[in-house]
C-alpha cells in the first residue's frame, strides 16, 4: 500500500492538494531531467534521444521529442514506437498519457491532464484533479492543438491545427475548432488518393 495519500489521489483523479505530496513524488526530478535536454545543441541528437528515454516510457524504436517541451512530473507518460513530437510540447503528465504506435505530434501541442474546479470557493482552497488522456495509433494533432484531462482519442484520427479537444473522439475521423467536432470520417477514397501519391513517390 503507498505511503502517499495525496500522490495516490492525484493519479486517481480524485480531488488533492499538490503541496501535500511528499517530497519523493514531486515533480522536480523530471523538470530537471527535461531541463537538461532543452539546453543541449541541436544536433546532439543521440545525446537527447538517450535522456528523453528516461521521459516517455514504453517502446523507444525511432522515438524523438524536438527540444524544446515541458513536463509537469516527467514520468507519467508512456509512447508506442515511431513517435515524433515537434517543438514546444507541453506534456502536463500529472496523470498519465499514454500515446500509441506512429503518432505524430506537430508544434506548440498541449496535452493537458491536470484541471481545477469550477468552483471559485473549491478552486482557491488549492484542490486540483487531473485525468489520463489517451491518444491511439495512427493519430496526428496538427500544430497549437490542446487536448484536456480526461480525453481518449481514437486510432487513425486527424486534429486540426489549433483544435480544443474536449470530450473524447472516435476512430477514423478528422476533427477540427473549437471545441473540437468531427469534420467527417477518413473514407476508402482517402485512402486511395494517398496510396497513389506514395506509389508515385516510390515509382519515380
Amino acid at each position: 500500500m503507498s505511503t502517499d495519500k495525496e500522490y495516490d489521489r492525484m493519479l486517481a483523479g480524485k480531488l488533492y492538494v499538490t503541496d501535500k505530496i511528499k517530497s519523493f513524488n514531486r515533480e522536480w526530478p523530471g523538470k530537471r531531467l527535461v531541463q537538461r535536454i532543452n539546453q543541449l545543441p541541436a544536433d546532439h541528437v543521440q545525446e537527447i534521444i538517450a535522456l528523453e528515454r528516461r521521459i516517455f516510457q514504453g517502446e523507444h524504436d525511432n522515438v524523438f521529442v524536438q527540444p524544446p517541451f515541458e513536463v509537469d512530473y516527467g514520468r507519467h507518460i508512456k509512447v508506442g514506437k515511431n513517435f515524433y513530437c515537434n517543438v514546444n510540447a507541453i506534456f502536463l503528465d500529472t496523470n498519465w498519457i499514454i500515446i500509441g504506435d506512429n503518432v505524430k505530434i506537430g508544434p506548440r501541442v498541449n496535452l493537458l491532464t491536470a484541471g481545477h474546479p469550477i468552483d471559485a470557493g473549491v478552486r482557491t482552497s488549492l484542490l486540483e484533479f487531473a485525468q489520463p488522456i489517451v491518444i491511439g495509433d495512427n493519430t496526428w494533432l496538427g500544430g497549437n492543438v490542446t487536448v484536456l484531462p480526461g480525453v481518449t482519442i481514437g486510432n487513425n484520427v486527424v486534429v486540426g491545427a489549433g483544435a480544443v479537444v474536449t470530450k473524447d473522439v472516435p476512430d477514423d475521423v478528422v476533427v477540427v475548432g473549437t471545441p473540437a467536432r468531427v469534420l467527417r470520417k477518413i473514407t476508402d477514397a482517402d485512402r486511395q488518393y494517398w496510396q497513389r501519391q506514395a506509389d508515385e513517390y516510390y515509382q519515380g
